[in-house]
Formats: structure tokens, sequence, C-alpha cells
């Protein structure tokens, strides 16, 4: 059996070695590094794929989170509103703009941002909502995107873990995550879906005024060379991780039924097992599972993390402390126990391996290994 990894890049790798030896070398030899060709042939491809006006590449999906916020104007003192069981970017870039993080509940079952939590934390501060679309499903957009234009507020998709993933609307059509919202922002962090072979993200926008805007704030602030029209950051995606990422791109959707595929295995091995919830498959989203995450209950979740190491299980624990309890995000507001559902994922998720090279014998490992350890606990 091959060494389990969470998520196993190497195999990947290994498995389309001749296409992206070939893609850097390209690079490499026509010496294009910065937004060369590449780069714009990915951000044609990507608007194709997610059926959106305008991608807008960057560094990074910390970037693309920030450059968002820059473009839609927001102020020192201004309200943003997100979840506080999520990854630290997502309130990280709020505070470093001067801008005041709002953090609200999950729901338990699809742990994304609770809407009803949203509307009742809305203040006449309130410019923006950030719903995240966490461990690879949408949140419930319609419902966002109701209080939004209630509240005249600009919505921000925090798509970093769901590239892929598709959002159903209650009449049957369906949108990509990410396009839904007035601005969508993804990583292309290695481990993500459609990840690179470095630091990567994007922006994506259907308002034309906001993707020029945000693609002059990405270069400097720049509209000609030495003329600086709006205050900038240097944030761009190399040409060698495009060229990647445009290889990637094409194996996306067969990624994501790996992915399911996987996910079926977990799902079927727990079945009605009163000590493991299994990830709740939402109605309004495809689940494309970049994380693989079971809720534990009536058995101690480190130590059966502790069993699954000393078995060459890697299993990983996203998030152990929520932002509301970070010390760098203390705030007289919240205090422990204001967030009930966040506070007992804190306390009981656990991530099993999950990624597109998975197979029968590693999962049954990884299952045979988790239910060992809740039989006996």
């Amino acid at each position: 059996m091959r060494k389990l990894q969470m998520v196993d890049l190497k195999s990947q790798y290994e498995n389309m070695k001749a296409e992206i030896d070939a893609a850097i070398l390209n690079v490499v030899s026509s010496t294009a590094y910065i937004n060369g060709p590449e780069v714009k042939n990915f951000q044609a491809e990507l608007e194709q794929y997610l059926g959106v006006k305008h991608v807008i590449p960057c560094a990074n999906g910390t970037d693309a989170l920030q450059v968002a916020m820059m473009a839609l104007g927001l102020k020192p003192g201004d309200e943003v509103i997100t979840a506080s069981f999520t990854f630290v970017a997502t309130a990280e870039v709020i505070a470093l703009l001067g801008l005041t993080p709002v953090l609200v509940d999950v729901l338990p079952d699809t742990f994304n941002i609770d809407p009803k939590a949203i509307e009742k934390a809305i203040t006449p501060k309130t410019k923006a909502i950030v719903p995240v679309h966490l461990f690879g499903q949408s949140s419930d957009l319609e419902a966002v995107m109701a209080i939004a234009k209630k509240h005249n507020l600009f919505v921000i998709e925090d798509n970093c873990q769901a590239i892929g993933s598709d959002y159903i609307y209650k009449d049957g059509s369906k949108k990509k995550t990410g396009t839904i919202g007035h601005v969508g922002c993804t990583s292309f962090f290695p481990s993500k879906n459609l990840g690179c072979y470095g630091d990567g993200g994007a922006i994506f926008t259907n308002d034309d005024k906001l993707a020029n805007d945000i693609r002059i704030i990405v270069n400097h602030g720049m509209t000609v060379r030495y003329y600086h029209d709006l205050i900038g950051v240097n944030s761009r995606l190399d040409s060698i991780q495009a060229a990647i990422l445009r290889i990637k791109l094409s194996k996306l959707d067969n990624y994501a039924k790996a992915r399911q595929k996987a996910a079926d295995y977990y799902d079927k091995a727990f079945a009605n097992n009163p000590k493991l919830i299994t990830p709740k498959r939402s109605s309004f989203s495809n689940h494309v599972f970049h994380q693989y995450t079971l809720v534990t209950k009536g058995i101690d979740r480190n130590k059966l993390q502790e069993f699954l190491q000393s078995k060459e299980i890697p299993a990983m624990i996203y998030y152990p402390v929520a932002l509301h309890m970070q010390k760098a995000y203390l705030d007289p507001r919240y205090k422990e126990g204001d967030f009930p559902v966040t506070e007992m994922l804190c306390k009981s998720v656990i991530s099993l391996p999950m990624h597109t090279e998975l197979d029968e014998e590693q999962l049954k490992y990884i299952t045979d290994g988790v239910l060992a350890f809740v039989n006996k606990n």
C-alpha cells in the first residue's frame, strides 16, 4: 500500500508528469515569467469554466480577499460579517484594512455560516458579508443574497475550498460558487482542489467597473506604467503557476468525481455509527470535498487522532480554536459560549485523508483504523 497522505500531491504529479514538465519548460524557454501568455490563457479558460465575465489572477487567496475589499471601497470602521469557524485569513484581511470583523455562528450540519445569525448581527455600520464555502460545498447563497439585498450589503464569497462546486437554485438552475456574490475569491494553494505548485489566487466578478478597479489594485494601482490612480498592492500569479493550473483546470471535474467517490466510501463505512456524523450534502450544493470532516460524538477526538497517527494514518483538526477565541481577535463583544455550534465543532471535528489518488486499499485501511478506535471507546 502506498504511504497515506492527507493530500497526495506526488502521486497526482506522477500521473501527469509529462504534461506538467512540458508546460513548465515552455514557460522557462519563453522567459515570459510575469503576466505572460500562460496567465492570460488561464484567466480566459477559468472565466469560461466558471461562467463569469472577469477573472483577475493574483498572488494568493488572502490577497484575493484583501483586494476585493479594497476594490469595494470599504473604509476603516465598516463592519464585515463572517463565520467564526473558518481559517484565519478570512478575518485577517478585514482587520488588516482597519475594518471591523463581526463574527457569527455556523450551522451544525454543513459547517457554513448561519443566515439567521447574519441577520441578527447587522448594524448601521455593516457593509459586507463574507460567506465561506467551507470544506467543499456552498453556503446558502440564496438566503445570504436576499439578506444582502434587503440591507444593501456587498457579498464577498470566500470560495477557497469549494472551487468547482455548483450552487443549485430552488428553480433547479445552477451557478458556480464564487460567481454569485458581488465578488468571489479563491486560493490555488497546492493542497486546494485546484492547486498550483506554490502560491496563487484569483478574484471573480461580473461587474465591469469592479473588475477594472481590481486589475488596477493588484498592479500597484497603475493604469498606465508609473501613473498610479489607486492605492494598490503587488499581487500577481506567475506564468509557471498559471501553466500548471491550466493543466489541472482541465481535470478539475474529474478530480471532484474522485473525491466524491472516496467520500461515498467513507460515508458507507461510517453509516449509522452513533459516534460518527458524516458530512451532510446539502440540497442546494454539490460537495467537491476539499476536506472529508467527521463530527465525533462521545469519544475523545484528540485520542482518535493520536491512534490514527500511530497507524500512520494522517488526520487533521480544522479548526481547533474558533476565531472569536483567538488572541489576535479577542473582542469584548464575544465570550466563550456565545457561538455554541462553532465551539462544539472545534472540539469534535476530525478530517480524514481526501485527495484524487485515494484507492480502495487505502480507504479500507483508513476506515478500519477509525472504526477500530471508535468501537473500543
